[in-house]
């Protein structure tokens, strides 16, 4: 119950400013673009939203660091990480409370671009379970960022440098299945790490959920990912409260 309290709490906070409105409005606009212009949606002549989600992961490399960056860097440089700390919640529900309102704000967002599932349902007979799993990726892949940026933002009390370090670690995870990585690593490291490499690309582990493709080793990596951030989160917030 004290979880949805803090869910609660920051979701407030989030819709209490304009930055979440810029945010959803930018989010909508970028996919959009990206959709029609690069992605050549009407040009393709084909009923499905491939070509709006192989954009997700771009998108999310420039957006989601907005959304992390205040989530501890804020509360640091305010000092109101003590006051939070004193109220009856656990680490726990704390960490886990923040995560999930940023969680539901961008899951709010993704939920906007319904249009587009309608367009393409009026245009032709996509296969609406592919689709359907591509946005429960699309989903499962921001929530990794989120926790990525979670614990990146615990880590500093400026809010630039939260943004801009998430960014760059955003990143690393999307490009580092790409070849012109592996072909770096692939002339002197041993097959198994260029293959530990690939394994961690989050396009990797995307593009075949979005293809309707929901194999249960692409859920346990983001699930793993996102534990394993959370973790950290809150190893990285214990240590603020012994300082």
């Amino acid at each position: 119950m004290n979880t949805f309290l803090v869910v609660r709490r920051e979701l407030a906070d989030y819709f209490a400013t304009p930055v979440a409105y810029v945010f959803i409005v930018i989010f909508l606009a970028l996919l959009s673009a990206l959709t029609f212009f690069m992605g050549s949606f009407f040009a393709r002549g084909q009923a499905d939203l491939s070509a709006f989600f192989q954009f997700h992961a771009w998108v999310y490399m420039l957006l989601i660091p907005a959304i992390t960056m205040r989530m501890w860097a804020e509360e640091r440089k305010s000092g109101t990480i003590e006051l939070l700390m004193t109220l009856p919640l656990s680490l726990f529900q704390v960490v886990v409370g923040k995560y999930l309102a940023a969680v539901i704000f961008t899951a709010i967002s993704l939920a906007l671009t319904f249009p587009l599932w309608i367009t393409v349902n009026y245009l032709g007979e996509p296969d609406n379970g592919a689709i359907l799993a591509g946005y429960f990726g699309s989903l499962l892949m921001a929530g990794g960022f989120i926790a990525v940026g979670a614990f990146i933002s615990a880590l500093t009390k400026n809010q630039v440098v939260a943004f801009v370090m998430t960014a760059a670690a955003c990143f690393v995870l999307i490009a580092s299945g790409a070849p012109i990585v592996l072909s770096f690593f692939a002339g002197w490291a041993p097959k198994a790490a260029v293959d530990f490499i690939a394994s961690l690309s989050f396009l990797a582990h995307f593009t075949d959920i979005s293809k309707g493709v929901l194999d249960l080793r692409d859920v346990v990596y983001f699930v793993s990912l996102i534990v394993a951030f959370l973790f950290a989160n809150a190893i990285a917030v214990e240590r603020l409260k012994a300082e």
